[in-house]
């Protein structure tokens, strides 16, 4: 059973472009949504302005329009919540179905086969979790981004600035991550024969190794994102800059770029887990890859003597 992500994401097309097409709609409704609201704020303030303030003078369209897009986004976040555990958890009960009987049938070792079934839910995981991330952070960064230009080409510039120094962390990050997956990956691989040996010093010793290698990962999870955040921080000024000195905006249309510059920074912020979520699976795919193309079977190790 060979099992790529790409493969996989063929293979079961027909659920997973439902369950994407579900966040796609939830994203769009929510990205539009400040942009919305501005008009509702101006549109009250226009009505608390008027000579004659009442409801004949309140432009209701904007309200009724951000009440429309704010049902479309929880109704279809709503579906989407419900859909996608009848679609992958039928597809990780296959998938596992296939690395145990291909273990079998090839004399894998039984613990790297139980490892490898278990490592495998990463991909329903990242099909479940991460790829809605991805997409929601497409959106939300490229919307934001059109959005943003809508008010004033310049502010659009300066979130775009950002681009040349994230490209470059993330190819730093990700180089680094995907050696310390892969230490990871090898010593979780061999859980079930530590613990089948039943000794506590190799216990300690094997959850010490997957301690330390964590910890590295999240080290250099958080100075991409330390990085970043300080980029990010110039960026934030810049646009206020724009958006406060440079325009005449309205309360609402402030309100709006805040908005959007606000979703601008914290869908960043996800782009290093999103890349550590990458690496493992690359790791896990070139694993599972061996396992179906190995020419021979791998010798069963013996029966560990109890202490």
């Amino acid at each position: 059973m060979k099992i790529k992500l790409f493969e996989l994401a063929a293979r079961y097309r027909k659920g997973i472009l439902i369950a994407l097409s579900l966040v796609v709609l939830e994203q769009l409704a929510w990205i539009v949504e400040p942009a919305i609201f501005g008009k509702v704020i101006d549109a009250l303030i226009e009505r608390a302005t008027a000579d004659a303030p009442g409801l004949k003078s309140l432009n209701v369209f904007p309200l009724f329009l951000w009440i429309l897009v704010f049902l479309i986004n929880s109704g279809t976040g709503v579906v989407r919540r419900i859909v996608d555990e009848r679609i992958y958890l039928r597809i990780y009960s296959e998938i596992a179905t296939g690395i145990a009987s291909s273990g079998r049938k090839r004399k894998h070792a039984i613990s790297k086969t139980v490892a490898r079934a278990q490592l495998s839910e990463q991909y329903i995981s990242f099909l479940q979790y991460t790829m809605p991330e991805i997409l929601d952070q497409i959106i939300s960064i490229g919307g934001a981004v059109v959005a943003l230009a809508a008010f004033d080409w310049r502010i659009s510039v300066a979130c775009l600035t950002i681009v040349l120094p994230l490209v470059q962390i993330t190819r730093i990050y990700a180089r680094k991550v995907s050696a310390l997956q892969k230490e990871y990956h090898d010593n979780y691989e061999t859980t079930f024969d530590v613990f089948a040996r039943q000794s506590q010093d190799e216990v300690k010793a094997f959850y010490g190794r997957a301690t330390v290698l964590k910890q590295k990962i999240a080290n250099w999870g958080a100075l991409n994102f330390g990085v970043m955040r300080v980029a990010l921080l110039f960026i934030f000024i810049a646009v206020l800059y724009i958006a406060i000195d440079l325009d005449d905006f309205s309360t609402g249309a402030i309100y709006s770029i805040v908005a959007y510059i606000w979703t601008f920074i914290t869908t960043s912020e996800y782009i290093p887990q999103l890349m550590e979520n990458w690496t493992s699976l690359e790791d896990i795919s070139r694993r599972l890859k061996e396992s179906t193309d190995e020419p021979q079977a791998d010798k069963i190790p013996p029966s560990p003597k109890l202490t």
